[in-house]
């Protein structure tokens, strides 16, 4: 006799909550709805031992397209830049006459997993899995199982699933080279991060990449960072706190902040010592975050493209799910450039640099 397929109201039942509980904290909702850490617990629990897994159809075979996308998001309330991201992938799916379903995990492992789940047993073309920001990430179980895409994050460990990445090696490229081409070869300062190579904040891709592509253009023009000061948040705060630092024992030439959070913080500490942007102090960042356009002068700063990288994820899926059958091989990482936008705060030196201790 065939065994009685297990139903939500079977999982509500054993974990003591209401179908509707039931079904939110395994769509991934129940955080967003402030359901208990314990219910959530009771409910997952009982979903496993039971071997519950949403959706009728989910022993039903998988033939022709549904023609819908799932995302899954590791925030719950993304910020305006990396919202553009989501905002970027729907554009790409709906220009292919697809329907892009988004889920929040707030990065919780098992929230993946379920949403993952969830989505394959809706049977959704392909899956993109996506990080607020760029991050190792472990691979949820079931995500190989059909067409999918690393969005904003590399795999911890080896896997068959691509990566789309902002291509923050020629970002730091193209930072140096702003700052080489308008004459600064001395002076030049790093806040968040450097010099060493080991003196970045704790898994950051980012600083890592970044400091590789200045290092490179810096090196080829016969520059050395004159000095770099590490931080593990780059936030204003210490965006400002090391700055003021960094001007009590010297006027730089310019600053390379390694984004533009940090950016505005040391635009504070430049005002408060009477210095100006780039009269006598250029500064150069990276992100094009919002706060940069309020700047004065505006910054120049090399921008992350969230909306690039959101509709690139989508275009990956499509050329996996174009070959899927084939054998797997490396999993690819897919560049997204990151341009430069240009404000007024990296001024062109015409005269040879002199440094100038500070004062009091």
């Amino acid at each position: 006799m065939a065994r009685q397929r297990v139903t939500l109201a079977d999982v509500a039942k054993a974990s003591g909550v209401s179908p509707t509980t039931a079904s939110l904290v395994l769509t991934g909702r129940g955080r967003d709805l402030r359901i208990s850490h314990a219910a959530e617990h009771r409910v997952r629990s009982a979903a496993e031992e039971l071997g519950y897994r949403r959706g009728t159809a989910s022993g039903a075979p998988r033939r022709g397209r549904t023609r819908t996308i799932g995302l899954i998001s590791d925030s719950t309330a993304p910020s305006m830049p990396a919202g553009d991201m989501v905002t970027g992938a729907v554009e790409a799916a709906g220009a292919r006459g697809f329907v892009l379903f988004t889920g929040a995990s707030g990065g919780d492992p098992a929230t993946e997993r379920s949403l993952v789940e969830a989505m394959r047993d809706h049977r959704v073309d392909g899956i993109v899995l996506a990080s607020m920001r760029t991050r190792r990430v472990v691979v949820p179980s079931g995500l190989g199982e059909g067409p999918a895409v690393l969005l904003n994050a590399l795999p911890t460990h080896p896997s068959a699933v691509p990566s789309v990445l902002p291509d923050e090696v020629q970002a730091g490229r193209s930072a140096a080279r702003v700052l080489v081409e308008a004459g600064h070869r001395e002076g030049v300062h790093l806040i968040g991060a450097g010099p060493g190579p080991g003196q970045v904040p704790p898994n950051s891709i980012a600083a890592v990449e970044r400091l590789v592509g200045v290092r490179e253009v810096f090196d080829a023009a016969g520059v050395a960072v004159a000095g770099g000061r590490c931080c593990a948040d780059w936030s204003p705060e210490n965006g400002y706190d090391l700055t003021r630092d960094l001007l009590r024992r010297t006027t730089p030439s310019a600053l390379l902040c390694l984004n533009d959070h940090l950016a505005f913080g040391a635009y504070q500490a430049l005002a408060d010592a009477s210095l100006s942007v780039p009269e006598d102090v250029s500064v150069m960042s990276f992100d094009d975050h919002p706060i940069a356009s309020w700047l004065r002068p505006r910054l120049t700063t090399v921008a992350l493209p969230h909306r690039q990288l959101g509709a690139k994820a989508v275009e990956v899926l499509f050329a996996v799910a174009e070959r899927r059958g084939r054998p797997p091989s490396t999993a690819a990482v897919h560049r997204v450039p990151m341009p430069v936008h240009h404000g007024r705060s990296v001024g062109r030196l015409v005269a040879p640099l002199v440094h100038h201790r500070a004062t009091g």
